[in-house]
């Protein structure tokens, strides 16, 4: 007689161990993210492929430097500059090394910033972008040196560029120091702009404390992506400094760009698009590429 049980049929890797006990298919973690916006679960692979934008609600998560980059620069065009620079503990500052090193292990970068050189929809270009996944963005030493570098680059020879923002402020563990780089890059800023050539800021959230205060608000066209939180001091301290009661949305791109701070408030999707529209009127030889 036949053992039926030999027709049972094997389980599969989303099963429990324990058929008996019901219980229920396994699902990683990693394979849905949750929107802190509308609160809906997202379908990790879909939000990638989205530009990490929720189909939901239209919130744009935050990116790391190197997926910008992919989503912007022409295919392979992209040459980083300074890729051995990173910050060390210069005032010797109660546990900075750690943080330092927790940030590059978390990051796997050496610094909040990567430059280089680029095509953006066929122009030539130089282009920064921050991220905010070491150290929240802030701004050191080391970051204002690569920026001021990058800009200098471009005004030697005569390129445009292109700076994504994102920033909780100045890094208060190289004190002085981190906050000299904001009189750095904005004469790197000025000399560029003296020398006619053109210098877009796209702001993403958040962009706040001393990166607003210099570099991030002194291009020559300010972009800003979909509800990006862009400021110098927080809204509370804003409120109890001047004891006012702030309207809805304050330092919103979309707020910003109400009162003429932004110049327009652009989709991730549309980003790389409207960034090579913008460098062609400056290259007007130049033909805009999807």
């Amino acid at each position: 007689m036949l053992d039926l049980f030999t027709f049972l049929k094997p389980k599969n890797e989303l099963e429990g161990s324990n058929q008996s006990n019901n219980s229920m298919p396994f699902v990683p973690d990693s394979m849905w993210v949750k929107c802190p916006a509308c609160n809906n679960m997202l379908l990790a692979s879909d939000l990638k492929e989205n530009l990490s934008v929720c189909s939901k609600c239209n919130h744009h998560f935050r990116m790391t430097a190197r997926e910008r980059i992919k989503i912007v620069a022409d295919k392979g065009t992209f040459v980083e500059m300074d890729k051995d620079m990173e910050s060390t503990d210069i005032l010797n500052f109660p546990n900075y090394k750690e943080k330092l090193r927790i940030a590059k292990e978390k990051s796997n970068e050496k610094e909040n910033v990567i430059t280089g050189t680029c095509k953006i929809g066929g122009n030539d270009t130089v282009i920064c972008v921050m991220s905010s996944d070491f150290m929240m963005g802030s701004m050191g030493t080391v970051t204002g040196e690569k920026i001021t570098r990058a800009i200098e680059y471009a005004t030697d020879n005569r390129l445009p560029i292109v700076i994504f923002t994102v920033s909780g402020g100045a890094r208060m563990q190289e004190g002085v120091l981190s906050l000299m780089q904001m009189a750095k890059t904005s004469g790197a800023v000025k000399r560029h702009s003296d020398a006619g050539l053109l210098y877009i800021t796209v702001l993403t959230d958040p962009t706040t404390g001393g990166v607003t205060a210099s570099f991030a608000m002194e291009g020559d066209i300010i972009l800003a992506e979909p509800k990006a939180l862009v400021g110098f001091a927080g809204q509370r301290v804003v409120e109890q400094t001047t004891h006012t009661k702030l309207p809805k949305g304050f330092q919103r791109s979309e707020f910003l760009l109400e009162k003429g701070f932004v110049d327009s408030v652009v989709q991730r999707k549309d980003m790389k698009k409207t960034l090579a529209y913008l460098l062609s009127i400056h290259n007007p030889n130049k033909e805009v590429q999807e």
